[in-house]
C-alpha cells in the first residue's frame, strides 16, 4: 500500500467517523435536549461538551487525524496528481477543512465557549431563554450545515477509495 492509499484510508475512516459524531448530535443529542426546559438545557449541553472540552482521547485522536489526514491527502494530491481523480480529493478535502473543520472553530467552538461560562444557578428564567434561543438556533443550523457536507466529503473520499 503506498502513501496516497494509506492517506486515502486514514482520510476516508476519519472522516466517516466525525460524520458519525456531527450526525448523531443533529439527530438524537439535540432533539433530545430540545425537550428540556432552559435551564437542563443549557446544563445538559455544558455537561456533554465538558466531556470534548476536557480532551476526551478517542474523541481528540479521532477529530485531529481527520483533519491531519485530510490536509495530507490533498497535499500529497497536489504535489503527485498522477492519478485522474486529483479534483475530487482536493473537492473532497476543501468540503471538509472549510465546511466541517472551519464551522466548528468559527462558529461551534466560539457557541460552546460562550455556553460553558453561563451559570445556570445565578441566571434568571428570562436570561436563560434569551441565551437558549441565541444558542440552539444558530448551532443546529450550522450543525446541520457541518453534517450535510461532512457526509458529501466522505462520500466522495468512498468514492475515490472506490476507484482504487
Amino acid at each position: 500500500m503506498g502513501i496516497f492509499h494509506l492517506l486515502l484510508v486514514l482520510s476516508t475512516l476519519s472522516c466517516t467517523l466525525v460524520t458519525g459524531f456531527v450526525l448523531t448530535f443533529s439527530i438524537v443529542v439535540m432533539p433530545g435536549f430540545s425537550k428540556l426546559n432552559d435551564r437542563d438545557f443549557i446544563r445538559s449541553f455544558q455537561v456533554t461538551d465538558g466531556v470534548i472540552q476536557r480532551r476526551q482521547p478517542i474523541f481528540l485522536f479521532v477529530w485531529l487525524s481527520s483533519f491531519l489526514s485530510v490536509f495530507s491527502l490533498m497535499l500529497w494530491a497536489l504535489t503527485n496528481n498522477e492519478f485522474a481523480e486529483v479534483w475530487l480529493v482536493l473537492v473532497s478535502g476543501a468540503l471538509y477543512l472549510l465546511g466541517v473543520q472551519g464551522l466548528t472553530v468559527t462558529v461551534h467552538l466560539p457557541l460552546n465557549r460562550r455556553m460553558q461560562k453561563l451559570n445556570v444557578i445565578e441566571l434568571d428564567p428570562q436570561t436563560l431563554h434569551t441565551e437558549r434561543v441565541y444558542f440552539e438556533a444558530r448551532w443546529n443550523f450550522y450543525n446541520n450545515v457541518r453534517t450535510l457536507l461532512a457526509f458529501l466529503s466522505s462520500i466522495t473520499l468512498l468514492g475515490v477509495t472506490a476507484l482504487h
